[in-house]
């Protein structure tokens, strides 16, 4: 199949110089895989970001598309697990990383990367929720086995990027008291506006870091920042209390004692959405499609085609987005 379409294209034109240009591509040039598919949107993430910019730690080979989220209709499935036209979503596994990702208008996988749009969810929707919400959605589902909204304030950090946006617009819809750590102040409104009760300075949370344990406050955290953030947030939780991790914008190192572990029973739980296995990837999409889904996902997002995200790119890598860019790729 020759059919051409648009992609980003992120190529190493001089050892350790990235560009990235919109170019035309054929269907040809896609990898072996038993599913096509026609798509529709993508979305921003870190990851995306990162890949874009050269970092070998996300993408060993370039030239390269990225785009770690997808969504569209099927063309094409070669072992019948999906029928052309049917709206799927792909988030996840390999996509995006050293498989040509979501800033093409087709992506070629295998079939067990996506999953059916879930009744309650367009797949532009899907695209404003992506890896970052469903790494939310993955969070909430761990903490809430495990925190009632009777046993006190959860604290979400870096609240106002993809992953808190969501994690706050969840846990406000389900009754939570959500304290939301953010660096702009500015951003107060729009916290409140998705369910925080509170909205504090990032550099509240670091109060006190150099102390071995701290005030108990935090009955739950989903922190996305790691590094200082999600050390001192730790000394901060109640008896316990359960904190997840899923980011490493702060730093990817943690530096804590295990005070908080021995004394207060605290539970630090890990997120990995990227190879989670499908039975609890459908449980979590189904939730967000349903009882989970924040009636504010217009508000969460900002939409750009892919000639607009160069300015996107950089804006994030400074951590100056807020909520969710979703990727038109008819735009």
């Amino acid at each position: 199949m020759s059919t051409s379409f648009k992609a980003m294209l992120v190529e190493e034109s001089a050892p350790k110089t990235y560009t990235r240009s919109i170019v035309e591509r054929t269907i040809d040039d896609l990898p072996p895989g038993k599913l096509l598919v026609r798509v529709r949107y993508s979305s921003l993430n870190y990851k995306d970001a990162l890949s874009a910019i050269g970092n070998k730690g996300v993408t060993r080979n370039y030239p390269h598309t990225p785009g770690i989220d997808a969504a569209g209709e099927v063309v094409e499935c070669s072992d019948a697990s999906f029928s052309p036209g049917d709206e799927v979503v792909l988030t996840g596994f390999d996509l995006g990383m050293n498989t040509p990702g979501g800033y093409g208008q087709y992506v070629r996988v295998p079939s067990t990367w996506a999953l059916k749009v879930p009744a309650g969810l367009t797949s532009r929707e899907c695209m404003i929720i992506g890896t970052a919400g469903f790494t939310a959605g993955l969070s909430v589902l761990r903490l809430i086995n495990l925190v009632k909204p009777e046993d006190g304030e959860i604290l979400v950090t870096g609240a106002t990027g993809g992953v808190g946006s969501v994690a706050v617009a969840i846990l406000g819809k389900l009754g939570y008291t959500v304290v939301a750590a953010t660096g702009k102040a500015s951003e107060a409104a729009f916290l409140k506006s998705l369910g925080a009760t509170e909205v504090i300075d990032r550099a509240a949370v670091l109060a006190g870091q150099e102390r071995p344990i701290l005030k108990e406050r935090w009955a739950g955290v989903i922190d996305c920042v790691g590094g200082d953030t999600l050390a001192t947030a730790l000394k901060a939780t109640r008896y316990g209390g359960v904190v997840t991790c899923c980011g490493l914008v702060g730093s990817p190192d943690l530096n804590v004692n295990v005070f908080p572990f021995i004394l207060r029973g605290v539970r630090l739980i890990g997120i990995d959405s990227v190879e989670c296995p499908l039975k609890p990837r459908h449980k979590v999409w189904d939730k967000l499609a349903a009882e989970w889904k924040p009636p504010q996902l217009e508000a969460l997002t900002t939409e750009c085609g892919l000639s607009e995200l160069d300015d996107k790119i950089a804006a994030i890598l400074k951590g100056g987005l807020r909520g969710r860019t979703l990727v038109n790729l008819d735009k």
